[in-house]
């Protein structure tokens, strides 16, 4: 299989972290410059809708997009160790947490550097800074919530670590592009449970 990548972009890094925490190997990564817009004319991105990454490329020559999708697959391959739940009650409620954190925390901070990051005015054209401003604060207001969240549990989605962490951890590294730190901003639970995601893969 070929997991196609590109540097610094949050959810192709999900799914590295991923394949990291399960320890698996024989995934071969391909280096796509999406500055450059490689993957609009790569002749296996190309088929994927939106020519996004990541992308999974089967043995079978299918492709499986979307980052949790691919996260998804690769779980049925190999079970343990446990990331997205052992049975539909830890599911759902894994599910829950990693939607919670991509669709209220990753979404409007996505928007927030594509819109204010003059790095990224490649990619979004035309860019909108007081749109990506307005971003920023929304997030801010969820970045709070997952701190007091996390005052009370060590992990996103509980008592364990889970994709629901990767994705969190995943946000609020990309957030480093607006100059976001936890800790200098009083989320001392966030600036802790950062570290200790960092510390799993160092």
């Amino acid at each position: 299989m070929k997991l196609y990548v590109s540097e610094r972009a949050p959810n192709p890094r999900r799914v590295q972290m991923f394949i990291a925490e399960k320890g698996m190997t024989g995934i071969e990564e391909v280096l796509v410059d999406i500055n450059a817009h490689e993957h609009k004319t790569h002749p296996v991105l190309s088929r994927s809708p939106m020519a996004r990454i990541p992308v999974l490329e089967l043995d079978d020559g299918r492709i499986l997009s979307e980052s949790r999708a691919i996260c998804a697959y690769l779980e049925g391959l190999q079970p343990e160790p446990n990331l997205m739940g052992r049975d539909a009650e830890e599911r759902a409620f894994i599910e829950m947490a990693d939607r919670h954190v991509e669709w209220y925390v990753t979404l409007p901070l996505a928007q927030a550097i594509r819109h204010q990051h003059p790095g990224l005015a490649v990619l979004e054209q035309p860019q909108f800074p007081e749109f990506g401003a307005s971003q920023q604060e929304k997030a801010m207001e969820t970045l709070r919530w997952l701190d007091s969240l996390l005052q009370g549990r060590p992990w996103v989605a509980g008592e364990r670590f889970t994709i629901a962490d990767i994705t969190a951890f995943c946000t609020v590294e990309f957030a480093r592009l607006l100059k976001f730190k936890p800790g200098e901003q009083g989320l001392v639970a966030l600036a802790d449970w950062r570290d200790r995601v960092a510390g799993r893969f160092a």
